[in-house]
């Protein structure tokens, strides 16, 4: 199955250390000084999860939480529930949740959480379990002006209420904005969930206007069907696209002529995946890289996007809804073949903007409609993408190599000035 979660996860830091060598050059040498500070997490914790399952024995989790860089701000990452999560993923993920949320100008440092465990194998007693004694093991490090968790694979809004609760409960009073994510009713903002889908399809449409490729009628491949996949797809088809080929953890289909991706969106909800749609012919996983597209959205993991894969490709962008989906190698490959890549630290930062935006509601305790959520999301993602745009053109350089370019000159300044202590 291509879309295998092991094959990068140990390799995600070297991904990340080397996109930061090559970033390195641009810099100036004042700030080029503290580069190193880039090159290791502030903070690493491990946690042993003890649980007593429904059974009665008692089963033990490891879980981690990692704070890359908090220069800007406090920490802002997910929790991720997954039964191959491990350190070196954690703290690639909560690396570039730090240049994320710098290339964003938001006033947060990075970080990330995770327990190695399948979720789908704990009923919900043993999942809020879980959830409640890690939020416990983590609750000295986290806070709302510390580090804020969000959801991730496999976690949730109802994980996040848990979370704020079991938080809320060993503080001894309502702490809303220690997570975002979290249901509506409980502070959660309006928009978060499509947030991130809508920010792949805001930049989306930003690169294509400049490289004068229309979207109405071009060709798109999804790789991932979650809430990020399937939400970009759903609103590239509105905007007259015809999405030709969707990947999942299922298997991959394919129609020329596009699909009904509301059809397809109920037949995944109802079916727990892709397979089975009708009017769609099942290709082979690998086969999903020689498919005759336009704009490609990896939606899915780490580590999807090889040199090979990169050589074959038809597409003239890529979208990376997903962290990581690209490695360092392949990106030189779409560079030479003059395929426009828009990088996950951009593309895909529509959720940590309107976890933003949600945390700043839960301290005001002021909430904003759907509408106002949606309007100053596009309204951030464009200039953000519009300073990216104009760093590559200034630079010479890959969207990548810019966006890496202004989030480290953001977060090296702040560490500069703040200075080291003691001195």
């Amino acid at each position: 199955m291509s879309l295998s979660y092991t094959a990068q996860n140990s390799g995600a830091w070297q991904t990340y250390l080397t996109q930061i060598d090559r970033v390195t050059p641009y810099l100036d040498a004042d700030l080029g000084n503290f580069i190193n500070t880039l090159k290791r997490p502030k903070r690493t914790l491990i946690v042993d999860v003890p649980i007593v399952m429904d059974d009665g024995t008692i089963r033990h989790f490891e879980g981690y939480r990692v704070q890359h860089n908090l220069s800007r701000g406090p920490g802002k990452g997910g929790i991720r529930y997954h039964h191959d999560v491990e350190l070196n993923e954690v703290m690639a993920l909560s690396a570039w949740m730090t240049i994320k949320t710098a290339v964003l100008n938001l006033p947060f440092g990075g970080a990330k959480g995770g327990v190695r465990v399948n979720p789908k194998e704990l009923s919900p007693r043993e999942l809020e379990r879980l959830t409640r004694r890690f939020t416990s093991e983590i609750s000295s490090i986290i806070g709302p002006q510390i580090d804020i968790p969000a959801p991730d694979v496999g976690t949730n809004a109802n994980i996040m209420g848990w979370m704020m609760d079991t938080y809320s409960s060993i503080k001894g009073h309502t702490v809303t904005g220690v997570v975002t994510g979290k249901p509506v009713h409980l502070g959660g903002s309006l928009g978060r969930v499509r947030a991130t889908g809508r920010g792949v399809f805001v930049t989306g449409l930003e690169v294509a206007k400049r490289i004068n490729l229309p979207v109405a009628g071009s060709k798109v491949a999804v790789q991932g069907f979650g809430n990020v996949g399937n939400e970009a797809a759903y609103l590239f088809s509105q905007a007259g696209a015809k999405v030709v080929c969707v990947q999942d953890h299922t298997g991959t289909i394919f129609n020329a002529e596009g699909f009904n991706v509301k059809a397809l969106q109920k037949h995944v909800a109802e079916h727990g995946g892709v397979m089975g749609f009708v009017d769609a012919t099942v290709i082979t996983d690998e086969a999903f890289w020689d498919v005759d597209m336009d704009i490609l959205i990896p939606a899915a993991l780490e580590g999807q996007i090889t040199v090979e894969r990169a050589q074959k490709l038809k597409a003239k962008i890529v979208l990376e809804g997903a962290n990581g989906p690209t490695y360092p190698e392949a990106d030189d490959v779409f560079v030479s073949r003059n395929i426009t890549v828009v990088p996950d630290v951009i593309c895909n930062a529509g959720g940590v903007t309107v976890s933003y935006f949600e945390w700043v509601q839960d301290m005001a305790s002021y909430f904003w409609s759907e509408d106002e959520i949606n309007e100053r999301l596009d309204k951030l993602m464009i200039q953000a993408m519009g300073d990216v745009w104009n760093t590559a053109a200034q630079k010479e350089c890959s969207l990548r190599t810019a966006a890496y370019i202004l989030a480290c000159e953001r977060i090296l300044k702040a560490r500069k000035e703040r200075g080291i202590f003691p001195g």
